[in-house]
């Protein structure tokens, strides 16, 4: 899936169909987000972004022994991971377990070669991205809201 983000992020529209056959607009008012980004500019601008839409948001926090701690007091409906964090220290381990716990994972990196494991990363945005982008992006991992 995350192969194909790439390819779907243009055309994305903010509907979705309903149990009746319907059209309805898309909400991410109330969905549940952790932020685990380490550059205070980029966690400050994304949970703002998320925060204008009704995203219940936790985070950003920098390490992965913090959100270990936050997961581990509710968990989230999606996880917005950066891959390098502080210290140097690798978000892989920390994405095993949120795909272990059905989180979706959308991983914000700047690098253009991403090594994850196959099925554990729903989607990836690569830095810089637009506040359209990451909408889309939740969207796409998030569609029966």
């Amino acid at each position: 899936m995350a192969q194909e983000w790439a390819a779907k992020q243009q055309g994305m529209r903010m509907t979705s169909s309903n149990d009746d056959g319907g059209r309805r607009l898309w909400d991410p008012k109330g969905l549940r987000v952790i932020l685990v980004e380490d550059s205070w500019h980029i966690g400050f601008g994304v949970k703002n972004w998320l925060l204008a839409w009704g995203v219940e948001i936790v985070g950003p926090v920098a390490t992965p022994a913090e959100a270990e701690r936050l997961i581990s007091e509710q968990v989230p409906d999606v996880a917005l991971v950066d891959l390098n964090l502080r210290g140097g220290e690798w978000a892989h381990n920390l994405i095993d377990r949120l795909h272990e716990n059905a989180v979706r994972v959308i991983v914000m990196t700047g690098y253009s070669d991403v090594q994850v494991v196959p099925g554990t990363v729903a989607a990836i945005l690569r830095k810089p991205f637009s506040e359209e982008q990451l909408l889309a992006a939740l969207k796409l991992v998030t569609p029966d809201r």
